[in-house]
């Protein structure tokens, strides 16, 4: 538990919230590949904010045909 809290404040630091100022900017190019994600295990330049990522994934499902938006 002591290491997983370390881990963890590592990981979240003791950041202040930052404002949303740049809110509409997306974080991922239009470029980004799902393979992009599996290939590399290196830290983007800036956080993705959930929500953006959410709707990458979506994307990516709906193009796998592993995401049907009738049945949620």
């Amino acid at each position: 538990l002591l290491l997983w809290n370390q881990t963890r404040q590592q990981w979240c630091g003791n950041k202040t919230p930052q404002k949303n100022a740049s809110v509409g900017e997306p974080k991922l190019s239009l470029y980004t590949s799902y393979e992009m994600f599996l290939e590399t295990n290196k830290l983007f330049p800036q956080p993705i904010p959930l929500p953006e990522m959410v709707d990458f994934l979506v994307d990516v499902w709906e193009q796998e045909g592993l995401y049907d938006k009738a049945t949620t």
